[in-house]
Parts: structure tokens; sequence; C-alpha cells
């Protein structure tokens, strides 16, 4: 059967933007290149700063001529900068941007980016980092401002924080959309304390079972509470999951997107890093001990996958997911100092010197040490750590490990002092930095997003591109 013209003209363009880049993922520059020159548009196209706002409908840029669902079919493709990007150019490729964004089609995994504060920017402006393109974005976001926040971690192109009330918040950096999680008195150690009007102006937090609690303020309750925090999706269900791990000790706690307080887990302390696979909850503590729970049920059940791996907590410990479904387990310890002394908190520093990398054998109930990522690279940091295959994502170095601060006491304790980031390389247990000088800010500490289009309340997600400018690094 013949293709109708326009059908075929449509298959051709898009297989010949393909094959102008080895890698999907190459189409970043693409775009703006090949399809203006399709659509014989002025040459000043070609060199468009990143600005979402949507243009003006009276602007006099020819219309397009290239169908809406040849433009979505490449849309699809890009990473979001340029998707953005794209859709900024004119009412048209703003309406294929939209119609990609609502129906979903746009499922395009993202390089991850480093999402940091500038001193010179506003308290409510974040910069996004992107490796692919080796460049900074200003992001505009929703009250409170990002830089009274904590950042307790990131997933699915979310941020999980902690305001000035300790209170926590999602917040989608690219969509600006922000949902408040579950109350912070809801979790099982913390209690109100209520003024004359009734309304909450402390915190009573219980440290340990056999010492009375103590009375602490609402914006001081986020420094000794919160540690990690993740979103995951839970397929079975259909619905979203936040999972928070906090003190005393380190313990779990979740809530379903919508439930209105939270779920303390079965008890067990010093976890360290979560994941989710296969519809459960797979969280690693400080010994090596994995536990794999299922949330899903009237009563959660728990499953001890690996008994203890070492004899001692001096590392921090991650679980992730490899692209083959493999679980990995990784250490990443401290470069010491080697003088013994007391340090001094104002020019402290904390160094990554040393990553050790473990496939999980559950059936054997042992760790197998592993020197090379075949082709892998890891994102570590108070990020939900991943596993990513280095030929689909081209900008990044395969058997290489970007690396955030990730040591509760260092990031939320010696805010001013150097930021740990970087890029180690497992062949030789070498770093480099990622960008040098460094040029962000240290509060709140840098971390790691993949931006993502996702819709949790449809209702909030802007019908048109809102972060507002760019700026070079």
């Amino acid at each position: 059967m013949i293709a109708p013209p326009m059908e075929a003209y449509r298959k051709a363009t898009v297989k010949r933007l393909l094959k102008l880049s080895v890698q999907p993922r190459n189409l970043s520059a693409l775009l703006l290149q090949a399809v203006p020159k399709l659509l014989c548009l002025p040459p000043i196209l070609h060199k468009k700063k990143f600005s979402v706002r949507r243009p003006p409908m009276e602007a006099t840029l020819p219309e397009p001529e290239l169908p809406q669902d040849m433009l979505m079919d490449i849309f699809a493709l890009l990473e979001i900068p340029d998707l953005v990007r794209a859709g900024s150019v004119c009412p048209s490729w703003c309406s294929a941007y939209t119609s990609v964004c609502n129906l979903g089609q746009y499922k395009q995994s993202q390089t991850p980016c480093l999402l940091y504060t500038c001193k010179t920017d506003s308290e409510c402006d974040a910069r996004l980092y992107s490796l692919v393109e080796k460049r900074s974005y200003k992001l505009t976001l929703p009250e409170p401002p990002i830089r009274t926040r904590y950042l307790l971690g990131s997933s699915n192109g979310w941020l999980v924080t902690a305001d000035d009330r300790s209170e926590m918040q999602l917040l989608n950096p690219i969509t600006l959309e922000q949902i408040a999680l579950p109350s912070v008195i809801t979790l099982e150690p913390v209690a109100p304390f209520f003024d004359e009007m009734g309304d909450v102006h402390k915190y009573s937090f219980r440290t340990d079972a056999a010492r009375p609690p103590k009375a602490i303020l609402l914006g001081e309750l986020r420094d000794y509470l919160y540690s990690k925090a993740f979103l995951f999706y839970d397929t079975s269900a259909k619905r979203y999951i936040v999972v928070l791990i906090h003190d005393p000790r380190g313990q779990l706690s979740f809530a379903w997107l919508g439930d209105h307080k939270w779920t303390l887990l079965p008890p067990h302390r010093n976890f360290h890093d979560c994941i989710y696979k296969d519809d459960l909850l797979y969280a690693v503590a400080g010994y090596g001990e994995i536990f794999a729970f299922n949330l899903r049920g009237p009563v959660v059940t728990k499953k001890l996958i690996m008994d203890r791996a070492k004899h001692s907590m001096c590392e921090n410990i991650y679980i992730v997911q490899a692209p083959c479904g493999d679980l990995l387990q990784v250490w990443r310890l401290e470069a010491d100092d080697g003088d013994g002394e007391d340090v001094d908190d104002a020019t402290y520093e904390s160094h990554t010197g040393k990553i050790d990398i473990f496939k999980v054998d559950a059936r054997a109930q042992k760790l197998v040490k592993i020197n090379c990522l075949d082709g892998h690279v890891l994102v570590l940091g108070h990020n939900q750590s991943l596993c990513l295959n280095a030929e689909e994502y081209p900008q990044l170095k395969a058997n290489r490990v970007y690396f955030t601060d990730d040591h509760e006491l260092y990031i939320f304790g010696f805010r001013n002092n150097r930021r740990d980031i970087g890029v180690f390389d497992l062949a030789n247990n070498s770093r480099e930095e990622l960008v040098s000088p460094q040029l962000w800010s240290n509060w709140p500490p840098p971390i790691w997003i993949a931006p993502a289009l996702t819709e949790l309340c449809p209702t909030t997600v802007p019908l048109y591109p809102t972060p507002a400018s760019s700026s070079v690094l």
C-alpha cells in the first residue's frame, strides 16, 4: 500500500532528521538547525536563546509548513531544554509542544542536570546546569523561595523540599507544579505545640524512647529530622508514593500521594538509600542489609534480601538498579586527611576518596565486587541513585561516577564550605571537577535531577512553557 503524499513526506522528513545523528539524543542541536531550514524560517532562529515565555500572538513569524503530527514526532525526541525552547518559537510550535505534553507522548528519558542556586540571583531563582550543552539555564520557581528550603531528594524529575516550618512539598522545577505533602506532625516522632490562638508554634521531637522529647522551633526541626526523600511510581497501584528516611536513627516512613498522614515502616534503623523495583521498595541500611517492602496491601510486608555485609558504617551506601535489572550496592568513602587532628568547621572540606561497587547476589546472600561498569555510568548524591547506559547518554563518560554531596552532617551542617561535586574515574580511582572553578552557591546544596514533564495534578500543569531566561556559564 502506497502511503499518501503528506504521510510519506512526514516519514521522510523525520527519517532525514534522525539520519543526521547517530543517537536520537544528538537532536538537541539538530532541531534548531535542520528544522528551520526545512521551514525556510529566518536565520536569526538558529541562534535563538532559551526563552520559554510564550511569544505574543501578534508575532510576525511565518507559520510552519510541517503538520502538527510531524512536529510532535520530532519534539518527542528532544531533551527538555530544547523541547521548551522549541515550544517558544511561534504559536504553532507552542501548540505542538502543548499537545506532546498533554497527550503524554513525551517520554524521552533525560540526561541528569545539576540544580543549584547562584548568589547573584533572587531567592526564588535556581539554575539548571546541562551536562549535554555544558551551560546553565535560570529557572524562576514558586514560593517559598528555593534559597530558604532544604532539598531532601530528587526522583522522576521532582524535588522533595522542606520549608522554614519544616513542612514538605513536591516541586517540579520545569512545570512549576507544587504539591504539599502530609504534615510533619503526622510523622511518628513529631507532635505539635499549640499557642493561645491554636496555631502550631513549636514541635515536640522524640529522639529516643528512653528519653523525654525535645521542644524544637518550627524551622529547626528539619535540621534534626530529615535525611533523604524519594518519589516513586507503583505501576500496579497506578499511584505515586513518597518515601522518607528520617531520624531518629534513619527510619523509614511513606505516604501515597493524596494521603493525609505518614506511615512508619516496620522497625529497622540506619537506612541510607531506596529504590523502587517491580513494585517493591528496596532499602539499604548502614551495614549493607537490604530489605524489600510491599506497601500495597492492608498490611505492609518486609523481607530480608541481603544480610549484613560489613562491620562498620563509615561509608555512604547506595542501592542502584542496573539497566539489565541487577541490583548494585555502592559504598562511597571520604578521603582520609591523615593528620588525625581536630578539623576547623570553617575550613573543613569533604572529598570523595574511594567508591566500591558490588553486584547483589541475593540467592547466595553475598556481594560480588566489580571493578568496571562495562559502559555504564553512576549518578550519586541526594538524588535517587541512577545507573545509566553510556551509549544512550553520549555526553556522559563511561565507567565514571557523577557525584554530589550526600553526607547529611556535611551538607546541612557546613553550609559555607566547598561542595564535594565531581566525576570519579573508576579505572584509576581519580576524580575531576565537573566545572572549574565551581560556580554554584552552597545553599541549598546542589542536587542531580533528571528533568521531567510528569503530571501529578493535571489541573496545575501550565499550558505553555513557563521557566524564565537562560544564562551561559
